[in-house]
């Protein structure tokens, strides 16, 4: 019996979505910290940046997967609207089809980060492979930008202790989210609006894939919204700040 493109598509989608449910739900067990507990660990040590989040309302916007034919629309929004934001890139087809906008990012000031060369999911593959995994994208990111990502976003928010001990190895920390408007299921950038409404909350971590077609058109409403609820945007780093992302440490709000 064969199936159709639309099928194969849907049959893609629900899979996708039963994994991500499945990791924010805690059926990927691991420990996690929050910003709050990092920004506690830190002490009274002086405040990253231009936002101090331990006093201010902060929420950080994060895009997956990226960058791609949606990301220079997208970084409009973002130097229109004066919000940071960070980005974890996939490599292949992604990072190495759009070379300038990696730089774009971060000259405009935007944390750039990995989310693995080819989203091979790092809790199937052997240890030297999630190494190439993790180390190939970093060091094109380095390459265009300067800078070595410090933070990476495994695939479906799947980790465990290989992944860690990995992770800590190479400088990366593991970053997962706490809302999530599952942009891959819908092109309605109004439903994907009033989901992250829905679920938005201080200190909380938004994900988003500016290479769906729905999501970039909803970023304006989603930041003016926000704002009028008293938000400010900030980077991962900045929310974690004055603490800092520990190497093969999970955050999650």
């Amino acid at each position: 019996m064969k199936r159709t493109g639309t099928g194969l598509r849907a049959a893609a989608l629900l899979t996708a979505a039963v994994s991500l449910t499945l990791a924010l739900t805690g059926c990927s067990k691991h420990d996690t910290t929050a910003p709050s507990a990092a920004r506690a660990a830190a002490g009274a040590r002086a405040r990253f940046g231009t936002v101090d989040c331990r006093r201010a309302k902060c929420i950080a916007l994060t895009f997956d997967a990226g960058p791609s034919e949606n990301s220079a629309r997208l970084l409009d929004i973002l130097r229109d609207k004066q919000v940071p934001a960070t980005f974890f890139l996939l490599g292949k087809r992604h990072i190495e089809k759009y070379p300038e906008l990696v730089r774009r990012m971060a000259d405009e000031g935007h944390e750039v980060a990995s989310h693995t060369w080819d989203h091979r999911i790092l809790t199937r593959i052997e240890p030297e492979e999630i190494r190439e995994e993790l180390e190939r994208p970093n060091r094109e990111i380095e390459r265009l930008t300067g800078r070595r990502p410090t933070l990476m976003r495994p695939p479906q928010g799947r980790t465990n202790d290989t992944v860690h001990e990995i992770c800590r190895e190479l400088g990366l920390a593991e970053i997962l989210w706490s809302v999530t408007a599952k942009d891959y299921t819908t092109t309605d950038s109004a439903l994907i609006t009033r989901r992250v409404l829905d679920q938005a909350s201080r200190d909380g971590i938004i994900l988003l894939h500016d290479i769906y077609d729905g999501t970039v058109p909803a970023v304006p409403g989603i930041i003016d919204a926000l704002k009028e609820r008293g938000y400010v945007f900030v980077t991962v780093p900045q929310l974690l700040a004055p603490g800092r992302a520990e190497p093969g440490k999970v955050y999650r709000p």
